[in-house]
């Protein structure tokens, strides 16, 4: 049986992903669902040790690590901690890079700037306040109230500190999913890794927007692993 461990972006919490769970399920699916939102000064690594811990409690055998948005770079610092649970790594609109990558080392300077000026301003130096959910690319009014709700403020700490890598990670199997149209170059990050990339048309936040979709290119992405492996 597969479990999928999926792991929110920044100013999100577990509940990101309530929309696509109940379909994995469906489908005979496990699922581990870390929460990084913890009020506090965290950091990236803080949040991998978290990732790291929620993997030791698994009991399938096959683990597929999914991490959306910021936390591409978290599961895959929690993934070369732990090379051997991990069957496949799977970034969803994922920011992702070589050791010592940050959010801030692979984010534009504009989006660096902003984000600095935000927490400097609004967040006491150390946090940032949560962007509107246009930012995600949530316009509808529904959707964009639910999302506005919940929404919480991210420690600084996780968009400056690097990921520290043995490179381990990079022998474990990986898949980038980037959505389309993309606001970040997410297709590049996963290619520059040496994984597949695959297209779905969606917003950022496309597992609020487009669960169906997402669940069913994650149950395909684990039925075509199994089919090479009876090959």
């Amino acid at each position: 049986m597969t479990t999928f461990v999926l792991v929110h972006g920044a100013w999100h919490g577990r509940w990101a992903w309530e929309r696509v769970v109940p379909l994995l399920h469906a489908a005979g699916a496990h699922t581990l669902i870390p929460d990084l939102s913890a009020v506090g000064d965290y950091g990236l690594h803080d949040h991998a040790a978290i990732v790291a811990a929620t993997l030791d409690t698994a009991l399938d055998d096959e683990l597929v690590l999914v991490g959306h948005s910021y936390s591409g770079l978290v599961v895959r610092e929690a993934a070369d901690a732990r090379p051997d649970a991990v069957g496949h790594v799977v970034l969803v609109d994922g920011w992702a890079g070589a050791d010592g990558a940050s959010m801030f080392s692979l984010a534009p300077d504009v989006f660096v700037q902003t984000i600095r000026a935000a927490a400097e301003t609004r967040g006491d130096g150390w946090q940032i306040p949560a962007p509107p959910p246009v930012a995600f690319g949530i316009v509808d009014t529904d959707d964009a109230d639910w999302l506005a709700a919940r929404l919480r403020p991210q420690p600084l700490r996780t968009f400056t500190e690097p990921t520290d890598l043995s490179g381990a990670v990079d022998r474990i199997p990986g898949t980038a999913i980037y959505c389309r149209p993309q606001t970040y170059p997410f297709e590049q990050f996963g290619a520059a890794l040496g994984y597949r990339t695959l297209a779905l048309d969606g917003p950022h936040n496309v597992m609020l927007t487009h669960p169906e979709p997402l669940a069913r290119m994650l149950l395909e992405l684990i039925q075509n692993r199994e089919a090479r492996s009876l090959e």
